[in-house]
C-alpha cells in the first residue's frame, strides 16, 4: 500500500473539505517504487503524527499529487465505491436528461461534484445516442473500465466516446485519447441544441461547424 505522509500544517485544507492534495503539501511518499510510478493508484493519507486523513489517487506526475476518494477509514476504494459514485452521479441528472431534447448535450457527472475528480460525461440522444467522456485524471483513468461499464448500465447507453481534454492529461503525465470505448463511434455531423438553437457539431471534439 502506499502512504502518503502530509507536512505538518497542510492537513487543514484537506480537512476542511478540499479534495486535492498539492505536491507542495507532501512529506513523503512510502510505497514500492512499481507502486509509486503508477498513476492513478490508491494512497492512504495521513496527517504528520499519522493520523489516518483520507484515501486518495496518487500522481508523481502532477503537481495535484493526490486526489480524495474518501474521507472515512471504514470506506475501501474499489469497484463497489465506483459503481455508486457513478450511480448517484446519474441519478443526481437523470430527471433533467428525461425532460431535455434529445440533440441537447446533457451533464451527466461532473468530476469533484460526484466525487469522482478529473471525470467529465456528456450524454446526446439519451439511451439510443451517446455518452461523451472526459478522463483527465489519474484516478478515473486508472478506474476507467469500470466507470465505462457503470455508465453503460446506469444510462441504458451502449456508445461511450472518449474525448479527454489535452491540456489537462498533459499535466497529469497521461497521453491524449480520443476513441471509442464502446459501441459505435458517433457521426462526424450531429445536430446538438444549444438553447433555441440547433447547431451543426461534431460531438467527438466540441467543433461546431459555420452555417
Amino acid at each position: 500500500m502506499l502512504i502518503i505522509t502530509i507536512k505538518q500544517g497542510k492537513e487543514k485544507a484537506l480537512l476542511a473539505g478540499d479534495p486535492w492534495i498539492y505536491l507542495s503539501a507532501i512529506d513523503k511518499v512510502e510505497g514500492k517504487p512499481h507502486e509509486r510510478s503508477k498513476i492513478g493508484a490508491t494512497a492512504l493519507v495521513q496527517s504528520s503524527s499519522r493520523q489516518f486523513l483520507a484515501r486518495a489517487a496518487y500522481n508523481a506526475k502532477s503537481q495535484i499529487a493526490g486526489r480524495v476518494w474518501t474521507l472515512r477509514e471504514d470506506e475501501p476504494v474499489d469497484h463497489a465505491l465506483i459503481k455508486r459514485r457513478v450511480q448517484a452521479g446519474v441519478e443526481r441528472r437523470i430527471e433533467a436528461l428525461r425532460k431535455a431534447d434529445p440533440q441537447a448535450l446533457v451533464q451527466l457527472i461532473d468530476g469533484e461534484q460526484d466525487g469522482l475528480s478529473g471525470l467529465q460525461v456528456h450524454s446526446h440522444g439519451g439511451a439510443s445516442g451517446y455518452l461523451i467522456c472526459q478522463f483527465n485524471a489519474g484516478g478515473v483513468e486508472f478506474w476507467k473500465i469500470p466507470i465505462v461499464q457503470a455508465l453503460m448500465k446506469e444510462t441504458g447507453c451502449a456508445n461511450v466516446y472518449e474525448r479527454s481534454d489535452k491540456s489537462m492529461r498533459d499535466a497529469e503525465g497521461l497521453p491524449f485519447k480520443a476513441r471509442v470505448l464502446a459501441g459505435e463511434e458517433p457521426p462526424q455531423r450531429l445536430m446538438v441544441r444549444d438553447g433555441e438553437r440547433l447547431l451543426p457539431m461534431d460531438i467527438r471534439t466540441g467543433f461546431t461547424y459555420p452555417r
